[in-house]
């Protein structure tokens, strides 16, 4: 599934270069639509982290995005879930109006891998589970 938030850039982060050269920067987003503003972070992975140059802080975006989420046990058999919004698409009004979108050009060598799709979203089921 992916889905998309409209906002205003609150702050773009440093790209984080790890040891094994994986990369990724974030980017936090405050909502404008609701009636009490929340601040969204995403994350742009590997080459999509460089959508991100040209991107200011106060601008006014459209985030296109995936939901991730993993499982973790701790070393005392806890059980954790941690979720992450994955962003592959960026888009700003330029300075005629018109949608300026900003995505990453496709590479076979650092492509994701695909994520299986739920066959109810694929069917249009917009319903959510809360």
């Amino acid at each position: 599934m992916d889905y998309e938030f409209k906002g205003t850039v609150k702050k773009v982060g440093d790209v984080q270069t790890f040891p094994s050269g994986f990369t990724k920067r974030e980017l936090i987003v405050t909502s404008e639509e609701d009636r009490f503003p929340q601040n969204v972070a995403f994350e742009f992975l590997k080459e999509r982290a460089d959508m991100l140059n040209g991107i200011r802080e106060a601008d006014r975006v459209s985030v296109r995005f995936d939901i991730s989420s993993r499982e973790w046990t701790a070393p005392d058999g806890t059980v954790k879930y941690f979720t992450s919004l994955r962003a592959w698409k960026i888009e700003k009004p330029d300075e005629a109006g018109a949608p300026a979108p900003r995505q990453a050009p496709p590479s076979a060598s650092a492509a994701a891998p695909a994520m299986p799709r739920d066959s109810a979203t694929t069917e249009g089921n917009d319903d959510l589970p809360f």
